[in-house]
């Protein structure tokens, strides 16, 4: 450390990273003033950082960043072939809109299913908007109720998708496999928030009615038919993806996977719409390009974490807190480390995990903490942070909804916080 200060001056870059994290700068930025002001404080050399960079390419955080980039990717594929859009009319069609709860249910299922697809929250929301609004619309369905479908129901796309960045992280950091982390972790905090959200639409809803409601309006036709080459598309990109899911489960695959399974549905499911390989590849890059900015962040989050890590400050912060958890008691354990990521930890949520990780790995080791219950913790830590205040996915899923409501949404983020914390207290019990 510079000057020999203690190991604990290493966590300031991270907490005024979690401060700028809330306000309105370039998380790029971000990243890089405190990647460089922790290089000074552990007497990093400066220049010297060409190396770190190169070197951090090739790490687990850029793994992550590059399947966001890839998600992005196939999300303009299938929006381009029509696959995206018959998805949401077939499952709106199937379930059904003809009452306030039934078009609650359609869009969530949507949202979820098409969120879990892609790993991605504003891209899927983005592409299932102008379709959805519409057809809820008719029925009476107003802007604040389906901001909160958007966000409750989206988001739990990410808890359960087979590559979306959040599962990979976590079933990297945790040494899971898919249905070991779905059972343990995923399925439980998904059910947890679908039915919170599900609640608090229709509450919600039959408090915004006659207050909020949508105007111009275009009229779509659910019973639209798709042309043939979407159709088709449609039946390749499922066929597929869970033929790939399928084996990736079966020879118990990596992270590294989903680079694989993005690429080869995307190629598929072009070549099923009849798209040349040249438009193929020119909407896969025009489609990554909107997430190059998350994937330059990991990039870059990837030495800012481990010289925090070398200097030794995530020990001297466990050696502080051992007091608290010294009792071995592994239901303290819990609620504080949940509560750490939730409240404590800003910034995207893969990154949350990573931190949460190295700060809390030993404790979980020396309590004898399950490796479900951790990655539970760590899905809600780095997860529901975005429901306990108003930022920037919050804020994203209303613009997509329409909706000027803050208030209701402060209100069911709240609620799916506490729950959310309820189910660690239970899940905790049981080792």
């Amino acid at each position: 450390m510079l000057f020999g200060i203690s190991p604990l001056f290493a966590l300031l870059p991270l907490i005024l990273y979690i401060v700028l994290a809330f306000k309105d700068i370039n998380p790029i930025l971000n990243v890089l003033l405190c990647v460089i002001i922790t290089a000074i404080l552990t007497n990093k050399p400066l220049l010297g950082m060409g190396a770190v960079i190169a070197e951090s390419l090739g790490s687990f955080l850029s793994l992550i960043g590059f399947i966001i980039l890839l998600g992005s990717a196939l999300g303009a594929i299938l929006k381009k072939t029509g696959v995206a859009e018959n998805i949401v009319r077939g499952v709106m069609k199937k379930i059904g809109i003809n009452t306030e709860k039934k078009a609650i249910l359609s869009s969530m299922v949507t949202s979820m299913v098409l969120t879990a697809l892609l790993g991605t929250l504003a891209g899927a929301n983005a592409i299932i908007a102008p379709i959805v609004i519409p057809l809820v619309a008719a029925i009476g369905i107003t802007p604040s109720a389906l901001a909160v479908v958007f966000m409750g129901a989206g988001l739990t796309g990410l808890f359960i998708g087979p590559f979306s960045p959040q599962v990979v992280t976590i079933m990297g950091l945790t040494g899971l496999s898919y249905g070991q982390y779905l059972v343990g972790a995923g399925l439980p905090v998904t059910v947890v928030c679908l039915v919170t959200t599900y609640i608090m639409a229709n509450r919600i809803q039959g408090e915004t009615k006659g207050v909020y409601a949508y105007e111009n309006v275009e009229n779509i036709d659910v019973d639209k038919k798709s042309t043939q080459e979407a159709t088709r598309a449609t039946y390749a990109f499922l066929i597929s993806l869970t033929l790939l899911i399928i084996y990736g489960i079966y020879v118990k695959s990596g992270a590294s996977y989903a680079v694989v399974v993005m690429f080869t549905a995307a190629i598929v499911t072009g070549i099923a719409a009849k798209l040349s390989l040249n438009d193929i590849f020119d909407t896969l890059v025009q489609g990554a390009s909107r997430m190059m900015w998350l994937f330059i962040m990991f990039v870059l989050f990837n030495p800012f974490i481990t010289f925090i890590e070398e200097s030794g400050a995530f020990k001297a912060l466990v050696d502080i807190l051992e007091p608290l958890l010294a009792s071995g008691n592994k239901i303290v354990f819990s609620l504080v480390s949940t509560l750490t990521g939730i409240f404590g930890i800003g910034g995207a949520a893969v990154a949350q995990s990573v931190v949460m990780d190295k700060m809390f790995k030993g404790f979980v080791q020396d309590l004898g903490i399950s490796t479900t219950l951790w990655a539970m913790i760590i899905l809600i830590g780095s997860q529901i942070t975005s429901f306990a205040y108003p930022e920037a996915d919050m804020l994203g899923q209303m613009g997509l909804a329409r909706s000027k409501d803050l208030k209701n949404m402060v209100k069911f983020g709240v609620v799916v916080v506490i729950v959310n914390v309820l189910l660690v207290f239970v899940r905790s019990f049981f080792g």
